[in-house]
């Protein structure tokens, strides 16, 4: 008779006592670094906004616990898991999950559904797992990169429609509207013969409803163009009452080309996505996206980021001054050095260098900024009084102290990007800017906690266990 040495396999065991669930995990894993910083959080009342929408006084139904259901979807963000069915899932297959959530299984519209109440408390999370950064000393503030990065949403290019496009389905969906409330209207007539009048009946159709919803989506997509031609032709209406302002002032003339008529300055082949309306079509590296601009600054030492938003803004340009803002709201203070590419670079841009930030932005692509770092020496002599800004800013870049810091730039950023990818966070899957907000900001908050984890400066979350 053979007889094998292996270890006893009983998938019928029976256990006298019930095991523990606190024994589920590893000491040292990421679920229970997650469990002990929500539970921190706790203990320092900052998840008090996510009990103002439950009841105190004991009424009503029962709700999963919103320390449970933070502490679950930290988790699943730190692992690239956004969708609230797959939550689900792993909350019922995964042994992690289980041991966050405490083997509850809530399903996925109760996951979903969480997400969409607790907006703002979800948002905030970022400002307090990077408090958490900087208490373990992870973050300087001395020298940060800042970039952004375009995220494909869930939209597609071909649903973008000009504005006379628009105006021709929401004219041919109305007329298919009536269509169907003249069928609805036959179909009730006949029920009332059949059941009686007394009976509801009174629900659109499910291809009523359809329709009415994709009538909605179209007339938010047409009033954004109407309004974004709106503005177009009263800036050039104001520039036009400027001129001609000026010019009864001085009495004359002013050299140079008369500015256009408002309507000539009106794209009318601007497009609006009928899926997501917020959305923009932007040029990324591999071609056009329907998406939005999530931006991002991050400390060179550590790769933590120190400061997150996203824009609709199809370029860069606009979002160098409100990202030195979101900075001083997040991490607290301005940092001492700014790096940033070509694509924030301007004159406007570069005059928000202050006694507080130092900016070294590039004035050219960045292969070529490169390419100028490593062939020129820094340059001799006195700063020319006639130097431009443009001029100015490029003197500095080439200098050893200039090509030292901007070096930085993207091996801090860059990097941060790649790490979001190889965690599966390329698309964002909810709609509407608010929305797209919170997708990011628990992308960046993750981000960080993950660096907060892998770091070992443990002490902080370990004071609570």
């Amino acid at each position: 008779m053979k007889e094998y040495n292996f270890k006893a396999y009983e998938p019928r065991q029976l256990y006298i006592l019930p095991p523990s669930i606190n024994e589920w995990v590893p000491d040292e894993s990421l679920a229970r670094y997650v469990s002990d910083v929500v539970e921190h959080f706790e203990e320092e009342g900052k998840l008090k906004r996510f009990y103002e929408e439950y009841r105190d006084d004991g009424w009503g139904a029962w709700s999963y616990h919103p320390r449970m259901m933070v502490k679950v979807l930290l988790y699943a963000y730190c692992h690239g898991v956004t969708s609230s069915r797959k939550i689900a899932a792993a909350l019922e297959d995964n042994v992690a999950f289980r041991y966050l959530s405490g083997n509850q299984q809530p399903d996925f519209r109760t996951v979903s559904d969480f997400r969409k109440q607790h907006l703002e408390g979800l948002k905030g999370l970022f400002v307090e797992i990077l408090r958490l950064c900087q208490e373990a000393g992870l973050v300087k503030l001395g020298r940060v990169a800042l970039d952004g990065r375009k995220v494909a949403c869930n939209a597609a290019l071909s649903g973008n429609r000009t504005k006379e496009g628009l105006a021709k389905e929401l004219k041919g969906l109305e007329k298919e509207i009536l269509d169907l409330m003249e069928e609805a209207d036959c179909a009730d007539a006949e029920e009332d013969k059949l059941y009686g009048r007394e009976n509801r009946g009174d629900e659109l159709p499910a291809d009523l409803r359809n329709s009415e919803e994709r009538r909605k989506r179209l007339k938010e997509a047409y009033d954004r163009l109407e309004q974004k031609e709106q503005e177009e032709r009263g800036q050039q209406e104001k520039k036009i009452a400027e001129r001609a302002a000026d010019e009864s002032a001085k009495g004359c003339k002013k050299r140079g080309r008369k500015p256009k008529e408002p309507e000539e300055v009106v794209d009318h082949e601007r497009k609006a996505n009928m899926t997501d309306p917020d959305s923009r079509i932007l040029k990324g590296r591999k071609g056009y996206i329907q998406g939005y601009n999530g931006q991002a600054i991050a400390d060179c030492k550590s790769q933590v980021i120190v400061g997150q938003d996203v824009t609709q803004d199809e370029n860069d340009r606009k979002q160098l001054e409100p990202m030195l803002e979101r900075c001083k709201e997040q991490a607290g203070r301005s940092p001492a050095e700014l790096l940033a590419d070509s694509g924030y670079w301007s004159e406007k841009n570069a005059a928000l260098e202050s006694e507080e930030t130092e900016l070294f932005i590039s004035t050219q692509k960045d292969w070529k900024q490169r390419k100028a770092i490593a062939s020129l020496d820094a340059p001799r002599g006195r700063i020319p009084k006639s130097a431009t800004v443009q001029e100015l800013m490029e003197r500095k870049l080439l200098t050893q102290r200039g090509k030292s810091a901007y070096k930085q730039r993207g091996s801090t950023i860059e990097p941060v990007f790649g790490q979001m990818s190889l965690r599966g966070l390329n698309r964002i899957w909810v709609r509407g800017i608010e929305m797209v907000k919170l997708e990011w900001s628990m992308w960046c908050g993750t981000h960080n906690l993950l660096k907060l984890w892998r770091s070992g400066r443990l002490s902080l979350a370990r004071a609570v266990t």
